[in-house]
């Protein structure tokens, strides 16, 4: 690098007779590991006429440098491309390829803006810098601190290796639990005491890539990924900009965050790519033939851009579809809204989801005890679909609220972005409104569809974003909208107080009142394929 600091790079697949364009990953999970599997990636890439580059970023594993996560990954991407472009076996084209953190990486190259980076393929990842963007979205507000995010910041990124330990999140202060790790450990990681302190990473030493020059752009994503809000966000920004648009296109699959799917869900140990390496090898065909297929594209030009589809997307239950653009243009807007509020703090079907709001005024209170906390919907929720588990136990609790819809006549279509605006007062001077959207099943079972949280400081209207996703709610099945004040352990409890949550020793219960009816009109906005029944609710 620029500053002489080495890091570790491995080639595959390199011919100084024959130059090719580069695929370059840049991951901070060590590269020889099985948990990025790169020496069998690099095998489908390397078939088809590309070398493979991977690298292990700055201050992690075989690389040299200060330990610190989104930061310097924009020199050291614009270095590393220009160290390509000098070899004998580099026909001075690069594509970048890759998940999550190595999806940043990408981002940060495109910062960089090195010229012969000329196409990326960032899956399940998001410009936004930071472990905190789960269920970013700047239209939430604040956003309940992500423990997951956290702990992942701890362990991963102490030192050049990871530490893999359990946190006591039970503990009081929270904070006292990381301490006990890092003492254990004889060191800390820099960027957790950045989380806790609240002081923002800088990532982008030049134009945040909205703003850079544009570049070929496959998103993956998955509509059961943790990142997916912010992935999402990505995508529809930058279909506001033309440059940026032009070369847009967008693959969404029923994955979650560690590539498990739908359709396989609960996931049994014949179909767990972490544990069965045919499983393993199926996977990572699905993963990696449309990289291949862009990059002929705009790597190597043998195909046309007109051959790709500007949206493939999988309607989950159903398989895959394509699309103009996203939403798909058939796509409609609509809104069920919560009634019946006096029914919602009771077990199942608690209240209703319906196509117009009462009349006048509802209201219904429920409580946030941080001594008995609402679960999680999975306790790893990057591996969201290998347990897929049934939520149903939650639904009934008495300190969540429950508003289900009718049963629709045929299968109902979700198909682009589901928000919900909640008129919401609370006892206490900031509280958390977590919301999740389950697919309940004739048999009871709950599963989910999509989720989002967002913190307030005040009376009146919280707007959460649930993301986006492509879904078939099936014959007999029907929507269910819980909401809650925590959700734990994936966020950290709030302190129901001005004091810190990370520092509290007594964090304070409250009750929370939600308002519905004509005039606090609660609701939930979905967007629907015309197929599915553009009248949902009753």
């Amino acid at each position: 690098m620029r500053d002489g600091v080495l890091l570790a790079t491995d080639v595959y697949g390199a011919d100084p007779g024959v130059p090719a364009p580069t695929v370059l990953a840049r991951v901070p999970y060590d590269k020889n590991s099985r948990y990025v599997f790169f020496d069998r990636i690099a095998e489908r890439f390397t078939a088809r006429g590309y070398v493979v580059v991977v690298q292990d970023v700055r201050g992690k594993f075989r690389s040299q440098g200060r330990t610190l996560g989104w930061t310097g990954e924009v020199d050291d991407g614009y270095d590393t491309i220009e160290w390509i472009t000098r070899q004998p076996w580099s026909d001075g084209i690069v594509g970048m390829f890759g998940d999550s953190y190595y999806g940043f990486t990408q981002w940060s190259a495109v910062a960089a803006q090195h010229p012969a980076l000329r196409a990326i393929v960032p899956r399940v990842t998001c410009t936004n810098n930071g472990p905190g963007i789960a269920s970013y979205d700047p239209g939430s507000g604040p956003q309940p601190p992500w423990l997951e995010g956290t702990t992942y910041q701890a362990q991963v990124w102490t030192d050049h290796d990871s530490f893999e330990f359990d946190v006591d999140l039970t503990r009081r202060p929270v904070l006292a639990a990381y301490e006990e790790a890092f003492t254990a450990i004889g060191k800390r990681s820099a960027g957790f005491d950045l989380i806790v302190g609240g002081i923002p990473l800088a990532p982008y030493n030049g134009p945040h890539p909205y703003d850079a020059r544009p570049v070929p752009v496959l998103h993956c994503v998955g509509w059961f990924d943790n990142l997916g809000i912010a992935h999402m966000r990505d995508v529809t920004e930058l279909a506001r900009r033309p440059g940026w648009a032009a070369v847009q296109y967008l693959i969404a699959d029923t994955i979650d965050h560690e590539n498990y799917f739908l359709e396989d869900a609960p996931v049994p140990p014949d179909a767990d790519h972490q544990l069965d390496d045919t499983a393993l090898e199926r996977m990572l065909d699905s993963y990696t033939g449309p990289a291949v297929e862009f990059f002929d594209v705009f790597l190597k030009g043998v195909a046309r851009p007109e051959s790709l589809p500007r949206v493939r997307w999988k309607l989950g239950h159903v398989g895959w579809r394509t699309a103009s653009a996203w939403p798909p243009p058939e796509a409609t807007p609509t809104e069920l809204y919560l009634a019946q509020a006096s029914a919602a703090a009771g077990p199942v079907p608690g209240g209703t989801l319906a196509r117009h709001p009462a009349d006048g005024t509802e209201s219904v209170r429920w409580r946030y005890d941080p001594d008995d906390l609402v679960p999680s919907a999975a306790a790893d929720t990057f591996a969201q679909l290998r347990d897929h588990a049934d939520e149903r136990r939650t639904l009934d609790r008495d300190d969540v609220l429950v508003f289900t819809g009718p049963v629709p006549d045929g299968p109902l279509d979700l198909a682009g972005p589901i928000h919900a605006m909640l008129h919401v007062e609370s006892t206490t001077p900031t509280y958390d409104v977590f919301v999740r959207l389950l697919d309940l099943a004739p048999d009871g079972t709950a599963r989910l569809i999509v989720r989002g949280c967002a913190q307030a400081d005040r009376p009146g209207e919280v707007r959460i974003a649930l993301g986006h996703t492509g879904y078939r709610l099936r014959p007999g099945h029907r929507l269910a909208l819980m909401i809650a004040s925590s959700d734990f352990p994936n966020h950290l409890p709030n302190s129901g107080s001005t004091q810190s949550p990370w520092l509290t020793t007594t964090p304070k219960a409250g009750l929370q009142t939600l308002r519905t009816g004509s005039s606090h009109p609660s609701r939930l906005s979905l967007t629907v394929l015309p197929a599915s029944g553009e009248e949902p609710g009753k």
